[in-house]
């Protein structure tokens, strides 16, 4: 029976979540977008009961971050340099 209450409340979530992206009365994109991606990158979905998924989940989203602006840095000067 827990399970089903779980399983509930999940999609109850799951719900609420997808209706206040959707509304179009809510906050501006560019806000909804930045708080995603400032949830993806502190790993928000992550499990908060272990700490070491937790910080191996930021560290991992941060070089990935980072090495996608490096590639796109590089590039860019590529290109601009025409070689």
């Amino acid at each position: 029976m827990a399970g089903r209450q779980d399983s509930d409340r999940e999609s109850r979530r799951i719900l609420e979540r997808i209706a206040r992206e959707t509304d179009p009365a809510g906050t501006s994109f560019v806000a909804r977008t930045t708080k995603g991606v400032r949830d993806h990158v502190s790993a928000a979905d992550a499990d908060r009961t272990d700490p070491i998924e937790v910080w191996g989940t930021r560290i991992g989203r941060i070089l990935g971050l980072l090495l996608a602006l490096g590639l796109m840095i590089w590039l860019v000067l590529f290109v601009t340099r025409g070689s």
